[in-house]
């Protein structure tokens, strides 16, 4: 009788566990609805609902009635900029808050797949990668067609290693590498088991904030940032939807990422992209852009906006370069390659693009499978088309099966002789296409990242029209502009928020502490 009360007093805690998560999941499900402007939600929005909800049953936040009136800096976003920041604002000795719409912490960093590029780093030179800050820089502002910032570029390369580190210092390893396109050297650090990166990395900023102490609220919609004598000193924000109030601090820090899922500010830049699916998450909405306009603030790059080559379009979920870093080409409806599939995305989308059904097939083999392990994922959502043969394969993508066995045999070739006569390809090819069974998924264009924004400095000062910093004002990640020019490398987005991130964390304590 007394070993079974401790069990019978377990299940009903489960079952008060259980009716509290239900609750808590109308209540996010709601909030995804609200963000959401479109009067009917498509399926990747319903997807993203799902996955904010179940994600936020899986972490606790800040209680409400925890919040004060003031704060030394407040934090607008918590994504993997804004977790950084505050991180950094702590190690400083400052008290700071973070603020999320959504309900759930992550922003667009959960969904980011192939990695975080970064150049000299310990893990590279455990695995004898001979890389440098140089040829990172020259990599990157050729991708951007030399248009990058280049005092942002120099300063995002040269601390780039030190970025790792620090993540690595507060238990988030990223030791497996691998390379993505436009890139010559594998700089693309993933986590140890090849993962994805982007829920990893929330999560393990996510238990550090909370192991700091540090309070993060979410359903906390900011709507305003207060100024006084031309310094911010605080927000104005809506708490679940409801009660608005003013917070005070000493100085403001806004990481709330771009404006990719705003289908109205994409249009008033790129009337050309009308149509296209987003891969971003439904809270990518342009809000701080448009706050820090109002304080004066410039944006720059605000037409740049990034069309990546592989989404699965039903779901408008992005397929990972990594997929294509370890091994996996692409081929047309006729089976057929067609280009240098680790070219830069927006060489690889115009090739897509220019095919007459303007979509593609991503196709690998076990061995990809094994190396690159989002797929799980892909596969879990139903995107991954198997077959145990090349032949079973071609059948099940409609595609002309001796023409699919051919180009898989010259590839093979192409591999084995480490020369892509084709196409060009020099990268992504350690290993051939042999092993059954084999796998593909269909993809297409899609909207995935907003390069413009507001313009910062390398203090992550936010600059108005006369190049002046706004004072308190402070930005970074994917709500500024710059550092990618007019094209960014896969793996740099998710290097950005953590390098400037810190940046912001550091800068606006300093600025704290010199009042």
């Amino acid at each position: 009788m007394n070993r079974k009360a401790p069990a019978a007093l377990l299940l009903i805690l489960s079952l008060m566990l259980v009716i509290a998560g239900c609750g808590a999941g109308n209540q996010n499900q709601k909030e995804g609805q609200n963000q959401n402007s479109a009067p009917k939600e498509t399926a990747a929005q319903e997807t993203q609902k799902a996955e904010a909800v179940s994600g936020a049953s899986e972490k606790s936040y800040t209680p409400l009635d925890q919040l004060k009136d003031s704060y030394d800096i407040i934090i607008v976003g918590a994504g993997g900029a804004g977790m950084s920041a505050a991180l950094e604002a702590k190690a400083s000795g400052m008290n700071p808050v973070i603020f999320e719409k959504m309900p759930v912490a992550g922003g667009n960093t959960t969904k980011s797949s192939s990695g975080m590029n970064a150049s000299q780093t310990k893990f590279q030179k455990e695995q004898g990668i001979e890389d440098s800050n140089d040829l990172f820089y020259e990599e990157t502002l050729k991708g951007g067609h030399g248009t990058n910032d280049k005092e942002m570029l120099r300063f995002f390369v040269d601390h780039s290693a030190e970025a790792i580190d620090w993540l690595d210092s507060i238990g988030i390893r990223l030791n497996n590498l691998t390379i993505t396109g436009g890139m010559n050297e594998k700089r693309t650090h993933r986590p140890e088991d090849g993962s994805a990166v982007g829920q990893y990395l929330v999560n393990g900023l996510v238990k550090n904030v909370q192991e700091q102490g540090i309070p993060l609220f979410v359903n906390a919609d900011v709507k305003e940032i207060t100024q006084q004598d031309g310094k911010a000193n605080g927000v104005k924000v809506v708490l679940n939807q409801t009660e608005e109030k003013t917070i005070a601090a000493k100085a403001v820090v806004v990481t709330t990422g771009g404006f990719g899922a705003n289908m109205d500010m994409i249009s008033e830049v790129r009337p050309d992209l009308k149509g296209y699916v987003t891969t971003n998450q439904i809270g990518s909405t342009g809000d701080g852009i448009r706050m820090i306009e109002q304080l004066g603030g410039i944006t720059v790059d605000m037409d740049q906006i990034q069309v990546h080559p592989t989404v699965q379009q039903e779901k408008s979920y992005l397929i990972g370069e990594a997929v294509r870093g370890e091994g996996a080409i692409l081929v047309s409806a006729e089976g057929k390659r067609f280009a240098n599939e680790l070219d830069t995305r927006d060489k690889v989308t115009a090739a897509i693009n220019a095919l007459p059904e303007k979509s593609a097939y991503l196709v690998f083999d076990s061995g990809v499978k094994s190396r690159a392990k989002a797929i799980a994922q892909y596969e879990k959502m139903g995107f991954v088309i198997q077959g145990d043969t090349v032949e079973a394969l071609a059948k099940a993508m409609n595609v002309p099966a001796d023409a699919l066995q051919k180009t898989l045999d010259t590839w093979n070739a192409a591999v084995k002789n480490k020369k892509d006569a084709e196409f060009g390809r020099t990268t992504g090819m350690d290993n051939d296409l042999s092993g059954a069974p084999y796998y593909a998924i269909k993809i297409a264009p899609g909207i995935h990242y907003t390069m413009g924004g507001v313009k910062i400095n390398t203090n992550t000062e936010v600059l108005n029209k006369e190049g002046k910093a706004i004072p308190g004002l402070f930005a970074a990640g994917e709500v500024t502009g710059g550092l990618h020019g007019q094209n960014r490398i896969g793996g740099n987005s998710v290097a950005e928020i953590i390098i400037f991130g810190r940046q912001a964390g550091i800068k606006s304590a300093e600025f704290v502490k010199g009042q």
